[in-house]
This record gives C-alpha cells, structure tokens and sequence, in this order.
C-alpha cells in the first residue's frame, strides 16, 4: 500500500485524467502525500534561490529567507485552495476542500522532480548551456498549471470552457481576499496605535 502512494503521484503527473479520476472516486490521493509535495516544493525552491548558480540566480543570498519562502509559497496554495472551494461551491462544483488541496499539491510534482536538478546542474553550466535550465524550469511551469487544470475540471466534474472561468474568478477571488486580509491589518494597526497613543497621554497626565 506505501509503494501505491508513491507509485500513484508518478501515475497522474503522465496519466492526468486517469490519475485525478482515480484521486477523486477510487480514493487513491492522501493528504499526507500531497503536504509532503507542498514541503519538497518548499525545499526545491530554497535550494533554487540561494543555490542556483550565479549564471542564472539573480538573488542576493545575503538577503534571503527560508521563513519567507516558505511564507510566499504555502500561503498563495493555501489562498488558492481557499478561493476555488469558494468560487465553486457557488458554481455547482462537486469537489470537496480536501480534494482540491490534494488535486492542487498533486500538480506541484513536476517542480519537485525538475527544479532541484536543474539547480544542482546550473552550477555548473557556462553561458550557453543556460538556455536547457530555463527551457526545462519553464517546462515545469508548463506542466504545472496543465496538471491543475485537468484536476480541477476533473475534481469539480467541469467542462474546460468552466474550468478556465473559474480558475479566472477564484484569482479574481484571491486578490480580493489579499486585499481585505491587508486592509484589515492595516487597521488593526491603526487602531493599536490610536490605543497606545491614547494611553500614553492618559499615563503621562497623571
């Protein structure tokens, strides 16, 4: 049963139709799996930024973060995820949160097994070999987002022409829910200030 789980996230990423379909009604995804891919994503894309060789990273490591990465990638999936459960739920969608989590983690495998070798080789690549680290890093985008847009049609049992409107409104839904989640801490922030500055007079009357 463990070589299934290891075996079948091989299977979608060639099989995607077969794979998603098999995620969804055959119950073969787990979450377990699917945080593992977000966490080797995490990784791969640290490793990239500050190991990258200097022909292709244009990143001072100096000034990065691991606490940052992780924050700029497991936020936007989780927001993502987040969005496209409530865009469709509204649109008739029949997929539950924990299978877009797991459809959408799924499509991340491309980047985990592309990006760490192309990282590990750019750093020793001289100026006209770089054209194969972007072509293939492209290639993982690529891959990517045809990944989650064949689970997200199949999780939510969508035609292509509905997937693609509603993977456009659940962006549209994700800018939205940034740009709330800032105003509101802005005003917090405010309001934390107005308290302090008003106890700080009240402290320095007395």
């Amino acid at each position: 049963m463990k070589q299934d789980y290891l075996k079948f996230p091989l299977h979608l990423i060639v099989h995607p139709f077969d794979g998603y379909w098999d995620l969804k009604y055959e119950n073969r995804g787990r979450l377990g799996v699917a945080y593992s891919v977000l966490l080797l994503v995490v990784i791969a894309m640290i490793l990239q930024r500050q190991y990258a060789g200097f022909l292709v990273n244009y990143n001072d490591p100096r000034t990065l973060s691991s606490i940052d990465e992780l924050i700029y990638i497991v936020l936007p999936f989780f927001l993502w995820c987040v969005s496209n459960w409530s865009v469709t739920t509204l649109m008739g969608g029949e997929g539950k949160f924990k299978e877009i989590v797991m459809a959408s983690a799924y499509a991340l495998i491309p980047m985990v097994l592309i990006y760490p070798p192309m990282t590990l080789a750019s750093r020793y690549m001289v100026q006209e070999e770089t054209v194969f680290y972007y072509l293939l890093t492209t290639v993982a985008a690529i891959w990517f987002i045809g990944l989650l847009f064949v689970g997200t049609m199949t999780v939510h049992q969508y035609s292509a022409s509905k997937t693609i409107v509603t993977i456009f409104l659940s962006l549209i839904v994700m800018g939205i829910i940034v740009f709330l989640g800032t105003l509101v801490l802005s005003m917090m922030q405010q309001i934390y200030t107005f308290v302090v500055n008003v106890y700080r007079e009240i402290i320095f009357r007395q």
